[in-house]
């Protein structure tokens, strides 16, 4: 869905509101709009064929005032700069709002990974990886899965750093498999972290999550298995949808056999026990108690925010709604999780991952669940607190927090020289 919004308008805006009521030094906003570092990279490659095709790659780095750069690698064919500058943005006011020890950062490759051999990812990866090796590392700036990318990608940049460091250097990356040090729970922490933000929104509802409608936009990583831990915890799962159409059945649907129907046709459509099939935009119309959109940005705008029926909106995905449709939503009473919020639940494992490689330790998943579970109980708590003491929506409760904790952190190091 192409609205004509960009997502770094939407960051900027977001942004200045709360610069605004943080009464924030100018000159300092100024430093927060302007990522400290932006590096854009030709990724030429041989391709099966035995032609050199050459991608256009970026990595943006916010800001590390708390920390090292964190944040994903997206390989898609719509990434462009003002996408990935946005999304290191919100990476800042993320992890500052759970309230762990990094920065922003957001990396892409502008490429169609469905139209590429597993030979030729490795090579995009592992030269995609030389070209930013000087400005990546355990203490610097740590990469995590993200859009089209997953445990293997993580893998191949993990080999290729350790290559030129001359011994292995788990701790560079996050998301890997955990036989190379990856932590347990690590691919499914953002759904379940979605999934906890959910809980305690139906606590503040009077409501229980069993037996709650759940419709799901997206079924890649994070919207399938937010669908599975919501029917595990004794939801309906009435919808689901990926890149290609989406499925409906009031009755419910069992995600785990809608996934191995994906695995074998390459999507949720003609699942045989589904009633009838829909769009992506009707998805998100449809009669529900919970909606999590997982898939990209600019989904719910001015233009269907008013059709919305769900009561809750667990922003599963990264700018899944538009300033206009937040300002609707909240007008139906629709208790929106931003998205900042929502799908902490990933860095926060992948922060759990790189001190558990830095340590040498593994965890268990028990313990994983656990530190997951306390951090984001209490992440919830604070933004819900401050939404009611400021009288603001929970988006913009979240943006006070996280920019009030980088801007404090900025304000106590310094300017140097």
């Amino acid at each position: 869905m192409d609205n004509g919004v960009e997502p770094l308008d939407i960051a900027l805006a977001q942004l200045e509101t709360a610069a605004e009521m943080l009464q924030m030094d100018p000159g300092l906003h100024q430093f927060l709009k302007t990522p400290k570092r932006t590096l854009i990279v030709s990724v030429p490659i041989r391709m099966d064929a035995g032609n050199i095709a050459v991608f256009w790659g970026c990595r943006i780095q916010h800001n590390d005032a708390r920390g090292p750069f964190k944040g994903g690698i997206r390989y898609h064919p719509c990434v462009n700069l003002a996408e990935v500058t946005a999304l290191a943005m919100w990476m800042t006011w993320k992890c500052a709002v759970v309230d762990i020890p990094y920065g922003g950062a957001k990396g892409g490759v502008c490429c169609n990974p469905k139209e590429m051999s597993k030979i030729e990812l490795e090579h995009l990866t592992r030269r995609y990886t030389n070209m930013l090796l000087d400005f990546i590392g355990p203490h610097r700036d740590v990469p995590a899965p993200d859009v089209y990318t997953d445990a293997q990608t993580m893998a191949w940049i993990m080999d290729t750093y350790s290559q030129f460091k001359g011994y292995s250097v788990p701790e560079c990356v996050t998301g890997k498999p955990p036989v190379l040090g990856g932590s347990e729970g690590r691919k499914e922490a953002t759904s379940r972290g979605v999934l906890i933000c959910v809980r305690e929104a139906l606590k503040r509802l009077h409501m229980k999550l069993k037996g709650s409608r759940v419709a799901v936009q997206g079924y890649g990583s994070v919207g399938w298995n937010a669908a599975k831990i919501a029917h595990d915890w004794g939801a309906k799962v009435v919808a689901v949808s990926d890149s290609q159409g989406g499925i409906h059945n009031p009755r419910g649907l069992n995600p785990y056999n809608v996934f191995e129907h994906k695995k074998e046709t390459g999507s949720v459509l003609a699942y045989e026990r589904a009633k009838n099939e829909v769009t992506n935009a009707e998805l998100l119309e449809l009669d529900c108690d919970i909606l999590m959109p997982a898939a990209l940005e600019n989904q719910i705008t001015k233009e269907n925010a008013g059709r919305i029926k769900a009561k809750i909106v667990g922003e599963a995905a990264n700018g899944p709604t538009t300033p206009e449709a937040d300002e609707i939503l909240r007008e139906n009473d629709v208790f929106l999780i931003p998205d900042i919020l929502a799908n902490a639940g990933g860095v926060t494992v992948s922060y759990f991952e790189w001190v558990q490689n830095l340590t040498r330790e593994h965890w268990t998943l028990e313990e994983v669940n656990r530190k997951l579970e306390s951090i984001l109980v209490k992440a919830f708590n604070d933004v819900y607190q401050t939404a009611g003491e400021k009288e603001t929506s929970l988006r913009t409760a979240a943006l006070l927090l996280g920019v009030g904790r980088v801007s404090k952190a900025m304000e106590a190091l310094g300017l140097w020289p």
